[in-house]
């Protein structure tokens, strides 16, 4: 497996620009699969804090940066879609949000909101013992011991230091919802109608936004809470302007 990640072949969800130059630092292992962007990206493309690998892993030596309510070390570990990022020194704090165009940003929140992550439920199995192991959409597990209240699409709000769920938002018409993928991510709005498509082919949802109304899979909506939209102010994305080399 190469070690190297060319630029014109990141994911669409990456905040880098593609044609300043040739590679770019490829993800390591951890969550978020294929999406996943490395943390030096965010930590020198997006926020502009370091200049080079060698500073994010200074900072990360330091244990300043948090990711989820824990420690990073790893410059090379992927963040993706709703993780809380914490810079300890500085009192900052991020939420990661889809913005237009399927673009990863990030949004600024305040320490109480840092406290906890959003996940959206992609599976649920019993385990051995009579407990339920809830699948989120990064990879991460969550076991509970009744699972009769959650069903796929449903999204939780979970703890960060005891991982507890905190918060539940079930799928359904009414939902406010903001579309990760396709031509409409980024955009907010409410569930008017679930279109179900009889066999294989996917569902559909109808989501109306202040500016209308779109129509699309149900694969590609979250159902989130009003707090995670942010307000006017705080909701402005800070993405890359720029492109850094892969040290």
């Amino acid at each position: 497996m190469t070690r190297h990640q060319k630029r014109l072949s990141v994911p669409k969800s990456w905040p880098v620009e593609r044609k300043t130059g040739t590679f770019t630092v490829k993800a390591g292992a951890g969550p978020h699969g294929e999406e996943g962007v490395p943390l030096l990206i965010v930590l020198r493309d997006v926020l502009g804090y370091v200049d080079s690998k060698k500073e994010a892993q200074y900072a990360l030596n330091h244990q300043s940066i948090l990711v989820n309510g824990d420690v990073a070390s790893d410059v090379r570990r992927p963040i993706g879609m709703f993780d809380i990022l914490a810079f300890v020194q500085r009192e900052e704090y991020y939420r990661v949000f889809p913005d237009e165009g399927g673009r990863l940003a990030l949004t600024p929140i305040d320490a109480d909101s840092a406290s906890s992550r959003l996940g959206k439920i992609v599976g649920k199995t019993q385990v051995t013992g009579g407990d339920f192991q809830l699948t989120l959409h990064d990879g991460a597990t969550l076991v509970v011991e009744d699972a009769s209240e959650y069903s796929g699409k449903d999204s939780i709000v979970v703890d960060n230091e005891t991982k507890d769920v905190v918060a539940h938002f079930p799928y359904e018409e009414g939902a406010l919802v903001t579309a990760v993928n396709g031509q409409h991510a980024g955009e907010i709005g409410e569930v008017t109608e679930i279109i179900v498509t009889p066999g294989s082919g996917n569902n559909s949802v109808v989501v109306e936004t202040e500016d209308g109304e779109f129509e699309t899979v149900e694969q590609y909506v979250v159902v989130i809470d009003e707090n995670f939209t942010g307000s006017d102010d705080e909701s402005e994305a800070r993405q890359a302007t720029d492109g850094g080399d892969d040290e």
